[in-house]
């Protein structure tokens, strides 16, 4: 028995008529005929008894309906969300996460995301630059974000967003005075740098922008993450570099300035990472919903 056998069953149980099940089905009746006799040779039971006035389900007949019906209902789901896994709009989507972003674009996107996409299950996982790649690689994540990434060969880098640089300063430091810090100021003041870890990262950003400026920074303390590093500001144990997405974070006695006189365009950008060769419909759809988003500005 297999799934076409049913089809034509549940036709004919429906229609009681060989004629009008032939005609629904598009086939004619003597094929159809021998359909339903191999049907209930391979069974050995007898599912119709024919009469005058059409085909009249048995006993047996009666119940292998309310399986066919249960059996082509099953199919059908599983046809309309292999299609819309296809379309990627049902599945699930691993997403490798870090840094400050997290705060405040990241979340953004996702609910974006959630909203167009809302049978698409999404996983998140806490790693690191090193750990994104590798995992990528291993298939156990199918994208991940970061700001600063080496070119590899096998991993596409794709910009999502830009963020403004601002500086972190506790509400004691003679800066926080000043509604905008020139940037060579920075020099005069302890500096605390994110991530400590795999390089390049942020940190070689900042401390290339302070060589263009002409200084060195006095760096007292690199830190994992950035809330550690405005943790430390709250405590008036130095200043920090961040992206405008850290803003979101208010501790007591941090503020938060614009800066001027930045080397480049003082922004730092955020990337999206996947798999050259990954063309599934699921990464696409989230792909999409992110260039679509303006994620670049803070309210």
């Amino acid at each position: 028995m297999d799934l076409r056998h049913l089809r034509y069953f549940i036709a004919v149980a429906e229609e009681r008529n060989i004629g009008r099940a032939a005609a629904r089905l598009h086939i004619s009746q003597p094929p159809l005929t021998r359909q339903i006799q191999q049907l209930e040779e391979d069974l050995g039971v007898q599912l119709f008894i024919r009469t005058p006035r059409g085909m009249e389900l048995t006993r047996p007949g009666e119940l292998l309906l309310d399986d066919a019906r249960n059996i082509r209902a099953l199919v059908e789901q599983a046809t309309e969300r292999t299609q819309r896994a296809g379309q990627g709009l049902l599945g699930r989507l691993d997403i490798g996460i870090f840094g400050s972003a997290i705060l405040y674009t990241i979340p953004r996107l996702l609910l974006a995301f959630r909203n167009a996409y809302p049978d698409v299950k999404v996983v998140l996982h806490n790693m690191n630059k090193e750990e994104q790649i590798e995992a990528l690689r291993q298939h156990r994540i199918d994208l991940g974000f970061n700001r600063i990434i080496s070119p590899n060969t096998d991993i596409v880098c794709e910009r999502i967003a830009s963020e403004r640089l601002l500086v972190a300063v506790h509400e004691n430091n003679p800066l926080a005075s000043q509604d905008i810090i020139a940037f060579p100021a920075i020099a005069e003041h302890p500096l605390i740098l994110f991530p400590s870890g795999p390089r390049p990262s942020f940190v070689d950003k900042v401390m290339s922008m302070c060589q263009q400026a002409g200084f060195t920074p006095e760096v007292v303390q690199e830190v994992g993450d950035t809330v550690t590093g405005i943790a430390l500001v709250a405590s008036n144990f130095g200043i920090c570099l961040v992206p405008e997405s850290a803003t979101v974070l208010s501790l007591p006695g941090v503020v938060y300035r614009p800066l001027s006189d930045v080397p480049g365009n003082g922004r730092v950008d955020l990337s999206c990472i996947y798999r050259q060769d990954d063309a599934s419909a699921i990464l696409q759809s989230f792909l999409t919903i992110a260039r679509q988003e303006n994620l670049g500005a803070v309210p």
